[in-house]
């Protein structure tokens, strides 16, 4: 039977968290840094301990005012330092509870930066492998975050998005402009039965992309994200695609 993962970003206080769970095999927890704090943190955990969901750390720029969503011009050892700081915050939560950390993945402005910047990619897979070699790191397909994270030989998992658009490039369209978000349920599930089954995603242009999808993200802050996961979730099992982490 084929596998995919579904992902989702939690602990970031949008509320809807015990609803989404149901349907995810990975959640990515916000670490405080752009939402959060320990005590959701460790809520979020326990939730996902009860449903079986693998635990990420969802590390971010210092940013709780722009949600982790602007861009920020740190030096190599901050960005090394945020990245292994906020690990080590989810980590201590994990350890009480008996579980581990599974994988990391930057949010916001972070993730899209490093998506394009070789460097700061380079920075944060290295930041990773010195935390702990085992961990898988999550970045958007065929990005410099996957690149840089195979030279240091750390596993990974290419990335795709249920509920964003694309550009020609491969990289998500920006919120700001028209026709970032997916509209509706329809067009959600032809993107995530595409980007499967054809490897492929259809830009803002009209273009085919290519992609690699090992892991399907969906938005928790969407404003259909419920609906939008469950349906995911129904169509996947439709289909003989099973739900699991990578």
């Amino acid at each position: 039977m084929r596998h995919i993962d579904l992902n989702c970003d939690m602990g970031e206080g949008i509320g809807n968290d015990a609803a989404l769970m149901p349907f995810i095999s990975s959640a990515n927890i916000a670490c405080g840094y752009h939402a959060g704090d320990e005590q959701t943190m460790d809520e979020t955990v326990r939730l996902a301990i009860r449903h079986n969901v693998s635990i990420g750390a969802h590390v971010s720029f210092p940013d709780k005012e722009n949600f982790g969503r602007s861009e920020m011009k740190l030096s190599d050892d901050e960005v090394y330092s945020l990245v292994q700081t906020q690990l080590r915050l989810l980590r201590g939560i994990t350890d009480r509870h008996g579980v581990a950390v599974h994988h990391i993945k930057p949010h916001g402005a972070l993730y899209n930066m490093s998506a394009r910047d070789a460097s700061l990619a380079a920075i944060i897979a290295r930041a990773v492998a010195d935390a702990d070699p085992s961990l898988v790191l999550m970045g958007l397909s065929g990005s410099h975050s996957i690149r840089a994270a195979k030279e240091l030989k750390l596993k990974t998992a290419d990335e795709v998005f249920a509920d964003r658009r694309y550009e020609e490039d491969g990289s998500l369209r920006l919120r700001s402009l028209p026709g970032a978000m997916a509209g509706n349920a329809a067009e959600v599930i032809q993107q995530v039965l595409q980007m499967i089954n054809a490897g492929t995603v259809t830009a803002i242009s009209g273009r085919e992309v290519v992609v690699s999808a090992d892991t399907i993200c969906i938005h928790g802050d969407g404003k259909h994200a419920v609906l939008f996961a469950e349906q995911i979730y129904q169509t996947l099992k439709h289909h003989s695609i099973d739900i699991k982490a990578f």
